[in-house]
């Protein structure tokens, strides 16, 4: 993290911007808890005003019930590779709600990307890389 921040990029640790149209959250990967740096929703979504549109950042997709609770429209994710190797997106799919694409949770939507990277060998198969650009819209005329 303090690399991003040296590149000029401020990470969102357990902590909301409200732009314009929408508030932007971020929470700590889940492999933090163990030091005590782990995801922390309320800090996160706590006392946002709910009838604004929301965003969340979060690494691993298995958060996305906290998100659903906390009323959160789009949660964008990655940490699965999409499985990377085969049948490794059997294994991801085991621990993971979505390894790939968007899918609904209630009134959430998740987004998981492939990503570009690799875990480990530096080797895809039956899971290739994405780079992935969402636009937001509103629904509101």
């Amino acid at each position: 993290v303090d690399h991003v921040r040296e590149l000029g990029v401020r990470p969102l640790e357990n902590e909301r911007v409200e732009l314009p149209w929408f508030d932007l959250a971020g929470v700590n990967d889940v492999a933090g808890e163990d030091e005590g740096q782990g995801p922390d929703f309320g800090r996160a979504l706590g006392d946002r005003d709910r009838a604004r549109a929301s965003v969340l950042l979060a690494h691993q997709p298995v958060v996305i019930d906290d998100a659903v609770e906390r009323g959160v429209d789009l949660q964008l994710s990655g940490h699965t590779h999409g499985g990377q190797l085969w049948p490794g997106k059997y294994v991801a799919a085991l621990a993971n709600p979505t390894v790939a694409g968007l899918e609904r949770y209630g009134d959430t939507q998740l987004y998981v990307t492939r990503g570009a990277g690799a875990w480990g060998p530096p080797v895809r198969v039956g899971a290739p890389p994405d780079v992935t650009v969402v636009e937001l819209a509103s629904t509101r005329a």
